[in-house]
């Protein structure tokens, strides 16, 4: 019986999900380095921040929306790519982590979205108001504590599927297995350590353009032989 040739559709699946994987994480690392650099660490900081740095801060909450679409479009090929492959309860956990951490992004971003416009309405009765604290610490909190956990269980879930589905190298499962764990238990000491979740999928992305370049030439060899 001859061997299936991959389809045009199966040929150009893993380079969707590599465009889209490297979109999501340069513009996620561009966003969190301008607000990480722009915006004081110390949740309970007074909003001095505000007078010098919300042009900066308004920029990467406008490139954040491009980076949500680009992973929901990493989210859906990469399903494509798992095919029958996928398991109901690990793409049920995949899945739903990946929705609650946009959600949880987008919903920080309107925060501060927010606290920029009413500074900009008036300026003098933010800066130190209980308003201002009250959104600040609020969209703190969903950024450091619930969306890093959110991240970090998308990591887990899919190093799972990927070892037992072997749709990825077993060394980037294990080490997204590392890096998960480094970012849901060190997140809070480690300023930066939510960088390691666009980088992982910075590395997926690659292997898959380098695996999808392989699957075209494997096509193209087997048409030319047939």
């Amino acid at each position: 019986m001859p061997a299936k040739l991959p389809t045009r559709s199966n040929l150009r699946t893993p380079k969707a999900a590599a465009i889209a994987g490297i979109v999501f994480s340069v513009l996620l690392i561009t966003v969190f380095w301008i607000l990480r650099t722009s915006i004081p660490a110390d949740p309970q900081e007074p909003g001095s921040w505000l007078r010098s740095n919300s042009s900066f801060v308004a920029l990467a909450l406008n490139l954040l929306p491009f980076a949500g679409i680009a992973f929901l479009w990493f989210i859906g090929v990469l399903r494509d790519r798992l095919g029958d492959l996928e398991d109901r309860f690990f793409s049920t956990v995949f899945f739903g982590s990946a929705l609650l951490f946009l959600a949880m992004l987008f919903t920080a971003a309107a925060l501060t979205g927010a606290i920029l416009i009413t500074f900009a309405a008036a300026p003098e009765k933010l800066i130190g108001s209980a308003a201002f604290q009250l959104a600040r610490a609020a969209a703190y909190n969903l950024v450091n504590v619930c969306m890093v956990k959110m991240a970090s269980v998308f990591m887990i879930a899919t190093a799972t599927v990927a070892r037992h589905t072997a749709i990825m190298p077993r060394w980037l499962a294990f080490m997204g297995f590392a890096l998960a764990y480094i970012l849901l238990f060190g997140s809070f000491y480690i300023s930066w350590s939510f960088l390691v979740f666009p980088t992982w999928v910075f590395l997926i992305s690659v292997f898959f353009l380098k695996d999808g370049r392989r699957q075209t030439e494997i096509g193209t060899r087997s048409n030319i032989k047939s």
